[in-house]
């Protein structure tokens, strides 16, 4: 996992200068970046509330084109390329039998693909290690409606509750989890905070086998025994444990269970069809199995399940549980994630105050660099977000193969649905399928040029290094200079972008300090780049750049920029635009003159209109 770029995330640090009371808990106000999405024409919807009271409706979703998402076609058509390449081995067995992909920016769907089974196996032979497959009139084929078991993006529903909660004062963030449920403060457990639950701070160990108790009661008695392995608040480590807990907690202060939490207060008033816990056996032809459960490869011998929660907890729990056990499709999980990104609102349904989105996409793991986390939301997870990820971007996975991406800074959705432990949890590993459609989609939002049609770009290949080299240019003068338009987005610390320069006194390429300055801040001074390099986020909005070339007067210098990329990861990539090198008031290259731009030699970069 990767860390805060610099200049990122919005910290706890940071939250004193503008915070106010919402239900004896902080919120935030104003927060910096809430408004970047206006700024850059992304249009996030907490930016600009809308819904109930305030006069108009919010955001609803529609089917378009990417044109009317403002998405580029063929990043797409090469998400779903991708996408359909991990049903074959991948590498020695396929990710998935199955998914439904979903993608879009703003009020508009622009793909929605069902791709594999939703059906394939029967069972799962140990002894071969094979997929015993249904004949093929029983297999059944994914559609665009079809329910899968969400596992831990769970988490996220119970998150929306004890948010709403805070709203209405019932709870507190910063309150004693003990101070609502009395057993809870046992074995160590006092001072655990209802935030340390949302954040995975609590001290709690991963996970334990609570559904080998006979009874619920005996489930819970495991839970209150349960002592933090860590302090509360020393460490992140996620953990069940804290959103079961955080179940009781919300069961207790409104006395309605979960599961009709889930139905009265999102799925509801959001119209969300296909979405809730313990779905009814009617149901079953649309929903996508999951594992030939047997030990030992899971804790309980169930045979193949297939509409009924995988997780062994969740099971144990009746199959309503604080972190798994919801059930859903693409479409519903996409109008939840419209929801959060219009600030709460959806039509003329608020479930979030804008303030409370805040909230939840708010970094409050700053001591735990590399795992940063809002209320019940990850941010910044290269590992599954691939290029959409930025300080602001919040999702979750599942344990099934399940994943949800949102980007408030281009307003864009990424929901990606698989049936990856079927028919067995231990053909899947890693996140590869996830990680490539959010490149795909993270590359399908445009970057317009600083000026002109075109700009180079470094592309997002993982593992390489690309140079952009400018010809050989005499400097005369002690007043040599580098202006350029520069615009990144890469993952922090491993993906590097470095200025250097090597003439006939230092044949080696050096690093050439520079400033870069928002171009539409109107500051004067700028960051100063002491090592000639860039990494992390920017913002994604264009920098003016200067570099002082005035040590290299009377050589012939030659000027590169060099992009060196980690594995397996990326960000969006590297963009310069409008190069040229002054010396005094003679300028000596200018690559909007043809014959400059045709004298640079890019190796891994290339001209991009989008």
């Amino acid at each position: 996992m990767s860390g805060d770029a610099a200049g990122g995330g919005i910290s706890r640090r940071r939250l004193g200068g503008g915070v106010l009371a919402l239900g004896g808990a902080l919120a935030l106000a104003p927060i910096p970046f809430a408004d970047a999405a206006t700024a850059m024409g992304a249009g996030a919807g907490s930016a600009a509330p809308a819904g109930p009271g305030s006069g108009r409706p919010a955001v609803t979703l529609r089917r378009g084109t990417p044109a009317r998402a403002g998405l580029l076609p063929g990043p797409l058509e090469r998400l779903v390329a991708d996408a359909e390449a991990f049903l074959a081995p991948s590498p020695a067995h396929p990710w998935y039998a199955g998914a439904v992909l979903l993608a879009g920016r703003g009020d508009t769907v622009a793909l929605h693909r069902p791709i594999g089974k939703a059906v394939r196996y029967s069972a799962y032979d140990e002894a071969t290690d094979t997929g015993v497959e249904f004949p093929a009139d029983r297999q059944i084929a994914m559609a665009e409606d079809t329910v899968f078991d969400l596992a831990s993006v769970s988490k996220l529903f119970t998150s929306i509750l004890a948010v709403q909660q805070i709203e209405r004062g019932s709870l507190a963030l910063e309150e004693r989890v003990a101070s609502y449920l009395a057993d809870f403060g046992g074995a160590g457990k006092q001072d655990v905070t209802v935030r340390q639950l949302l954040t995975h701070t609590s001290g709690f160990a991963a996970w334990i086998p609570l559904y080998k108790e006979p009874t619920r009661e005996a489930m819970l008695r495991r839970l209150w025994d349960e002592a933090p392995t860590s302090p509360p608040g020393g460490v992140y480590r996620y953990s069940d444990l804290n959103l079961i807990s955080l179940q009781l907690v919300l069961e207790k202060i409104t006395g309605r269970a979960l599961d009709v939490l889930l139905r009265e207060e999102i799925t509801a008033p959001l119209g969300l069809h296909r979405t809730r816990f313990t779905p009814p056996p009617s149901w079953r032809p649309k929903i996508a199995a999951t594992e030939d459960m047997r030990q030992p490869w899971s804790g309980l011998d169930r045979g193949l399940v297939w509409g009924e929660v995988h997780d062994e907890n969740a099971y144990g729990f009746g199959g309503v549980a604080g972190h798994a056990g919801v059930f859903s499709c693409a479409w519903d999980l996409a109008v939840l994630g419209r929801t959060l990104l219009s600030g709460g609102a959806y039509g003329r349904a608020r479930i979030l105050r804008p303030e409370s989105v805040e909230l939840m996409f708010t970094d409050f793991n700053t001591d735990f660099p590399g795992d940063a986390h809002g209320l019940g939301f990850e941010l910044y997870q290269h590992w599954y977000m691939g290029a959409m990820a930025t300080p602001r971007t919040a999702g979750h996975t599942g344990f099934t193969g399940t994943s949800l991406v949102l980007d408030p800074t281009t307003d864009s959705f990424l929901v990606v649905l698989g049936n990856s432990v079927h028919p067995v949890r231990s053909w899947r590993s890693g996140s590869a399928p996830r990680v490539a459609a959010a490149d795909h989609l993270a590359r399908a939002v445009p970057v317009s040029p600083g000026r002109g049609r075109s700009a180079w770009f470094s592309g997002m290949a993982a593992g390489t290094t690309a140079t952009l080299t400018l010809p050989p240019l005499r400097l005369a003068t002690g007043e040599g200079r580098l202006r350029c338009s520069l615009w990144w987005d890469t993952e922090p610390e491993t993906d590097v972008l470095v200025l250097e320069a090597s003439d006939e006194v230092d044949p080696a390429w050096l690093p050439v300090p520079f400033t870069t300055t928002v171009t539409s801040s109107g500051e004067e001074a700028g960051t100063p780049r002491p090592a000639g390099s860039v990494s992390g986020w920017s913002g994604r909005v264009w920098h003016r750049l200067h570099a002082d070339l005035a040590d290299r007067r009377g050589r012939r210098v030659r000027l590169r920029w060099r992009y060196a990329t980690g594995a397996p990861y990326v960000g969006r990539g590297v963009y310069v635009d409008a190069l040229r090198v002054e010396d005094g008031d003679r300028t000596v290259f200018d690559d909007s003159r043809h014959e400059d731009a045709a004298r640079v030699e890019a190796a891994g970069w290339s001209l991009s209109a989008d």
